[in-house]
């Protein structure tokens, strides 16, 4: 028997005005238009676009890469300033409603990067 407890939902904004390509990512991918999720809209990997945004602090929605120009479908949301990751990995985003939620995830997580429990996205779309 699987049991789960819903969190709620967390709302993002995304700064397309400044990273209009990676803003497009993950919008096409969390509506599910292209009807894949696995990899970017572009194709497997595409260019950093630029680094103007930084991590300022909780909230910040931003790229995870394997090293320069290997963006693909992979993003994490910032619970802490990490400065460090500025030029490395593209803020395109910050969370909109929902902090709560991801702190509320947070606390799952460990040094390790393992959760105690099974963390899933059970929806995603584009709010109206």
């Amino acid at each position: 028997m699987l049991y789960y407890e819903p969190l709620g939902r967390v709302s993002f904004e995304l700064f397309a005005d400044k990273v209009p390509k990676i803003a497009e990512n993950f919008r096409a991918l969390s509506t599910g238009e292209k009807e894949f999720g696995y990899k970017s809209i572009y194709g497997e990997k595409f260019e950093d676009e630029n680094f103007i945004l930084k991590h300022t602090g909780p909230g910040i929605l931003s790229m995870a890469n394997a090293g320069p120009n290997t963006n693909g479908s992979y993003f994490f949301v910032c619970t802490a300033k990490t400065e460090w990751l500025d030029g490395k990995h593209v803020v395109f985003g910050k969370v909109k409603e929902g902090m709560n939620i991801v702190e509320a995830m947070e606390r799952f997580g460990s040094r390790n990067g393992k959760t105690s429990k099974k963390i899933t996205i059970a929806d995603c779309g584009q709010l109206k």
